[in-house]
């Protein structure tokens, strides 16, 4: 499901479950050795792309509601490990956003160091309150890392939906580019910035991550258990099911 391409020193890791990279409990525990295993593998960079006018779609809403309340708290913490290995990552890591990145897609990039995103048609957001989920106090925070406390909020609260122009304006992004231009231009970016000098490069990183590193520290049993508990309410249920026969009608 994650297709590895090296070039050079920066290591690409292609998203790759057909029809939208959306994320089950595999996908998130690959992605997370994936990430884990480049550094010792000799990656200097990471690029985490996707396939071309879809990143990803997200969470697989259609698998997780046929998990029970042991695989559905089991999925969240492996799915919290693969951002917690993306925001400790010991290289940069770079979001190619090749596409569609909504809610799930969208917590991904915000705990990656820079993201690239590809213009036209496509949305971006965590749309979570959209689906009938509340948004935890960590992706919260990502949010409002990247955009600022007042837009955050309103973006979380609406759980709206943006277009790449939009996304660049208010932070989400770093760089809005042609859709065949976005692995290449996160590929650039990423060996211009691991061609600084490294040890000052790295621990000057470091730091200016600890903060957001830090927030799964105090992630517990009890955060988890509420999350599946958010997750089997009657309101979350009807809604995403709701959402999924909406889908399969088209």
């Amino acid at each position: 499901m994650i297709e590895v391409t090296d070039h050079g020193s920066v290591r690409e890791l292609r998203l790759n479950r057909p029809p939208a990279n959306a994320f089950n409990p595999d996908l998130a525990r690959e992605l997370t050795e994936q990430v884990r295993l480049a550094p010792s593998a000799g990656a200097e960079a990471i690029v985490i792309s996707g396939a071309p006018g879809m990143f990803t779609g997200g969470l697989d809403v259609p698998e997780l509601l046929t998990l029970g309340r042991v695989d559905i708290h089991a999925f969240w913490e492996a799915f919290y490990e693969m951002l917690n290995e993306v925001a400790a990552c010991d290289v940069p890591v770079v979001a190619a956003i090749t596409g569609h990145s909504p809610a799930a897609g969208t917590v991904l990039v915000a705990f990656c160091d820079h993201r690239v995103m590809a213009e036209g048609r496509f949305k971006i957001g965590m749309n979570e309150v959209q689906v009938g989920l509340s948004v935890p106090p960590i992706l919260q925070y990502a949010m409002k890392r990247l955009t600022g406390a007042r837009r955050g909020d309103a973006l979380l609260i609406a759980g709206a939906l943006i277009s790449p122009s939009e996304a660049l304006e208010v932070g989400l992004v770093d760089q809005v580019v042609s859709e065949d231009e976005v692995v290449a231009t996160a590929i650039s970016w990423a060996e211009k910035t691991i061609a600084l000098p490294p040890a000052a490069m790295r621990e000057t990183r470091r730091l200016a991550r600890a903060d957001l590193v830090a927030q799964f520290a105090q992630l517990s049993g009890a955060d988890y258990d509420e999350m599946t508990d958010t997750w089997f309410s009657d309101e979350t249920q009807t809604t995403m099911r709701a959402l999924v026969e909406r889908l399969a009608a088209r």
